[in-house]
């Protein structure tokens, strides 16, 4: 009898133990889940990828969802007769640059009486017609010829001469006695055109340019040819000094008065210090559109068609981006010349500062 109420009392000791240990175990605080790991913590190229397009298919539908969610608060906010919450603009680069001093402004009448006085006046003015001399560098190969007749056919009163072993003076010294009042010069490295230099007769500036990314007419899908009409000028987002005078230089490349029968459409377009150069031509497209009609007791083959236009743009080329480099007073002058404006790379100290 003792030894069995011996063994019933270890018995129920280590039921106690086992007990308290399970208690311990519960009051430990529990551990969390670890976060699924990143694409890029991943070695693995087939599970990566397949991380990755989850991600991204989930960071979409959460984007969708957000949406409908704003657009649907807008419907009840208009049906209650609340103030419907405004729209989100997103934060770019653009609406996030640095503050600048020399931002043009509208009521600025410095800058409208330096536009009366500046060396364009007479050209935007219509006092004298635009004449554009087209030259190239000494070794013009590859892409260069393509380029330049593409180019005298987007800039009206142009005329190629040939450069042959000139120096860049005489050809200028030439252009100012034939009353040219711009020469362009494309400049060609290895076969591919990499710069331009605008030069403003006659007493300049110099504006020197680089040249990337050149698409010629016959690269360009579905291009249109254009007509000999004077093209229509569009300059996008040149607000400062420095940028409403490259704009002033480029503007005066081309005719004031657009015949507008011809559908031709210029465009620089200035993003980032990047100017885009695009040449279009309207396309206006008649097609029938059949109207059913409303009426439930009308057949229909009583169906009418309506005609309508459509409006559509189509490229003709060819397509570029320059950068703006140097832009220099008076005709080029390499040894001697002043520059109004020099890019260097200390200038570049932070992506959201822009000088166009």
């Amino acid at each position: 009898m003792a030894r069995e109420d011996r063994k019933r009392k270890h018995d129920n000791d280590d039921t106690a133990d086992d007990g308290e240990r399970k208690g311990r175990r519960d009051k430990r605080p529990k551990e969390e889940k670890p976060a699924p790991p990143l694409p890029s913590e991943i070695k693995n190229k087939e599970k990566r990828s397949e991380v990755y397009a989850k991600l991204k298919r989930e960071k979409k539908a959460q984007k969708r969802r957000l949406g409908r969610e704003r657009v649907q608060a807008a419907q009840r906010a208009a049906e209650l007769g609340e103030q419907v919450p405004e729209k989100q603009v997103p934060r770019t680069i653009e609406n996030t640059r640095e503050p600048d001093e020399t931002v043009c402004r509208p009521d600025d009448q410095e800058l409208f009486a330096g536009n009366d006085a500046d060396e364009f006046n007479a050209v935007l003015k219509q006092v004298v017609t635009p004449k554009v001399l087209i030259t190239t560098c000494r070794f013009n190969s590859g892409r260069g010829p393509a380029f330049i007749k593409e180019l005298m056919q987007v800039i009206p009163n142009a005329q190629y001469v040939n450069r042959g072993t000139y120096d860049l003076k005489k050809i200028v010294e030439y252009a100012n006695n034939r009353e040219f009042t711009s020469v362009m010069v494309v400049h060609t490295n290895r076969r591919e055109p990499d710069a331009m230099l605008i030069i403003n007769l006659p007493e300049g500036p110099t504006a020197h340019f680089k040249l990337s990314k050149l698409v010629l007419r016959k690269d360009i899908k579905n291009h249109g040819n254009p007509t000999s009409h004077k093209p229509e000028l569009v300059l996008n987002n040149f607000t400062t000094r420095l940028g409403h005078r490259v704009g002033r230089m480029i503007q005066s490349l081309f005719p004031q008065d657009p015949n507008f029968r011809g559908r031709r459409v210029v465009t620089f377009h200035n993003q980032r210090d990047y100017i885009f150069f695009r040449h279009h031509r309207y396309v206006f497209e008649e097609k029938e559109k059949k109207v059913v009609s409303k009426d439930k007791k009308a057949k229909a083959s009583e169906s009418k068609t309506e005609k309508h236009v459509n409006c559509r743009l189509q490229e003709c080329g060819p397509r570029f981006t320059l950068k703006l480099i140097t832009l220099q007073h008076g005709t080029l002058d390499t040894k001697s010349g002043e520059y109004e404006w020099v890019h260097k790379p200390d200038l570049d100290t932070s992506r959201r500062r822009f000088f166009l």
